[in-house]
């Protein structure tokens, strides 16, 4: 049995690989789809082009401003000198965001009275103008703080120290990164074994495949394996790539990292098969693969949280792989999770790829003539 298993392996491969065209699907685009979510996917903000109109003479406001020049936030692309050059400038998207500090900033300041500053943001993208205005927040907080130190003045009785966990500098890059390790292992996965069985059926050679000493179960496992090989080094790969390249922490262990692997990769590799199984064509086992992957990746909370979706979208989460391998993912990347407390994850993937597999096999036998 092990050896006709073998030799079915072998020759899966050999279909894989002697294709030019899937030797590129399989190396090159998740390479690029990793530098593309690595890099583009985040949530920092960086270099955003601002304007200052500076109506006051006095140290105190070039000190303030002085702070947004050293921001890696934030980038000074203009310097207005009356107050109708702030509208085009805003409306051409030139810049983000205008600071004003009014003509008595610094007299106010030195006469102890509160000195306002204006900030004036473009609110066309509401995410990227409240996080400059956060940014803003940080800056001017941090402006008062250092004013008062140096003028003797008393800090106030209660402040407020914000410290983020297992991120410590807030880099999305760290949130995003394990999700992609999910995301491409899917994607190749699906793409490997949802063609598999219907690549048979449309060159013809399916029923070459019957007449050999192949039960149907062998078959299905031979299928299984290099869907499943491939995942697991394009896993690994990925994997690499997040902690050397991208310096993601791996505070974790690998074996429960890659027990989250294996039972992901059992259930995806489950449902490739059962699509394969239930499509006639290539075409076919493409287009039921990309219905799948679809909802998977957007119902899996890798950038929506679940908890804000509806009470009916949530329950339907529960049958996507991804929900769980995210939660492993991130919990042995970044909070160093151990194999206990991650087990309530690992079980419903198990469940999800035994019931993938049953339907693969039924499908498998009941359309195999």
């Amino acid at each position: 049995m092990l050896g006709r298993i073998y030799a079915l392996v072998i020759k899966e491969f050999l279909a894989l690989l002697k294709d030019k065209r899937s030797r590129i699907v399989l190396i090159g685009p998740p390479l690029i789809q990793l530098m593309v979510f690595g890099y583009a996917a985040t949530f920092d903000l960086k270099n955003v082009p601002f304007a200052v109109y500076n109506e006051d003479r006095g140290v105190e406001s070039r000190e303030l401003l002085a702070a947004f020049d050293g921001s890696p936030s934030f980038s000074r692309v203009a310097q207005i000198m009356r107050e109708g050059e702030i509208a085009p400038l805003i409306d051409g998207r030139q810049v983000l965001m205008v600071v004003h500090a009014g003509p008595d900033f610094s007299a106010n300041l030195l006469g102890g009275k509160p000195a306002s500053l204006q900030v004036i943001v473009d609110g066309r993208n509401s995410n990227t103008a409240m996080l400059a205005i956060n940014d803003v927040r940080d800056i001017v907080e941090r402006f008062n703080r250092d004013w008062m130190k140096q003028h003797g003045n008393s800090q106030p009785p209660a402040h407020i120290e914000t410290r983020a966990w297992f991120n410590p500098n807030l880099e999305s890059r760290w949130f995003f990164v394990p999700g992609i390790v999910g995301i491409l292992t899917l994607l190749v996965t699906m793409l490997v074994t949802a063609l598999s069985v219907a690549r048979e059926r449309e060159q013809g050679t399916f029923d070459q495949l019957l007449v050999t000493p192949l039960r149907p179960v062998e078959i299905l496992i031979g299928k299984t394996l290099p869907g499943f090989i491939i995942g697991l080094a394009e896993a690994s790969l990925i994997v690499l790539a997040a902690v050397f390249w991208f310096k993601v922490p791996l505070l974790g262990s690998l074996f429960t990292l890659y027990t989250g692997i294996v039972l992901f990769l059992l259930s995806g590799v489950g449902v490739g098969l059962m699509i394969s199984s239930f499509a006639a064509t290539q075409q076919q086992g493409l287009l039921g693969a990309f219905i799948f992957m679809v909802p998977a990746i957007i119902l899996s909370g890798f950038a929506t949280p679940i908890r804000n979706m509806p009470q009916l979208v949530q329950d339907i989460t529960l049958l996507d792989p991804m929900r769980y391998f995210l939660l492993v993912l991130r919990g042995v990347f970044l909070e160093g999770m151990p194999f206990h407390l991650l087990i309530p994850q690992f079980w419903p993937m198990a469940l999800i790829g035994i019931a993938a597999f049953s339907i693969a096999g039924w499908l498998f036998r009941h359309r195999m003539y």
